[in-house]
């Protein structure tokens, strides 16, 4: 039964009458997205999406509605990547589940306030001296030759060495840290359609805990500044992050300073 839907689903996208945002790995509708996102306003405005496995709401009023009254918590657990499926999968979600992205209140509040204590001021204050340094490094060489290329000379490293400044780990990881964002980001709302790449998240989800865990370990024993080490310290009312809520939080910071930069 589960075969025949997935084959019914994967027919539908394949439908050109399908409203599926599948349709934008397509490059000819991804370089002109409008007429697809015209189709889902005026015919679907709150769309079932088979291939996200999720409601897509196109309008405005719609989206408010969703933002303010809906809840965030809708982060898959393990129990429903195993009913899917995919119970490979289980560590992903399990992960997941400790980010303030996929939280309500109160766990919302808990881990924002411990969160943005991160972001006092004066830190903010030093990543502003430390990315203008990064910029005319970058610079630099591109001034000298006369001409660059925007994207791989200057937005794409930018923001992976800033990531890596922020953080507190070394500047030279951070084509190592842009991978695994990368990898992260691509599989998003695709997991039951795409399990090559959930694979590969899987192992990239590993990597990256293995990665942040040796991280604390060394700025336990040698303290840096920077987001991790923010984490380790901040303390609100004697409550504190657990390891585990440090390495999802710093895993969503990294991807998503990264992916909604580049």
């Amino acid at each position: 039964m589960e075969a025949i839907q997935m084959t019914n689903d994967k027919c539908q996208m394949r439908d050109g009458k399908s409203l599926s945002l599948f349709h934008l790995l397509d490059p000819e509708v991804l370089a002109n997205p409008y007429p697809l996102y015209r189709r889902l306003r005026s015919e679907a405005p709150v769309h079932w999406d088979p291939y996200l496995h999720a409601w897509v709401v196109t309008r405005y009023a719609d989206v408010v509605t969703v933002l303010h009254h809906f809840s965030a918590n809708r982060t898959p657990t393990p129990e429903q990547f195993a009913a899917m499926g995919l119970p490979k999968l289980g560590p992903i979600a399990q992960m997941m589940t400790r980010q303030m992205l996929f939280m309500d209140a109160p766990a919302h509040t808990r881990l924002r306030g411990l969160a943005s204590m991160a972001f006092t001021p004066a830190r903010v204050e030093v990543l502003r001296s430390h990315i203008r340094a990064i910029l005319d490094d970058l610079m630099a060489p591109l001034l000298r030759a006369g001409r660059m290329d925007v994207i791989g000379d200057l937005a794409a490293p930018l923001p992976a060495i800033v990531t890596a400044e922020m953080l507190g780990v070394p500047t030279s990881d951070c084509d190592r840290l842009k991978a695994w964002s990368a990898d992260f980001a691509e599989v998003l709302g695709n997991f039951q359609h795409n399990p090559d790449r959930a694979s590969r998240t899987l192992k990239c989800v590993e990597e990256m805990t293995v990665y942040f865990r040796e991280a604390i370990r060394r700025l336990k024993a040698e303290p840096r500044a920077g987001l991790i080490n923010s984490f380790m310290t901040a303390e609100l009312d004697g409550d504190r992050l657990t390891e585990d809520e440090i390495i999802a939080n710093c895993i969503v910071t990294m991807v998503g300073g990264q992916e909604t930069t580049t």
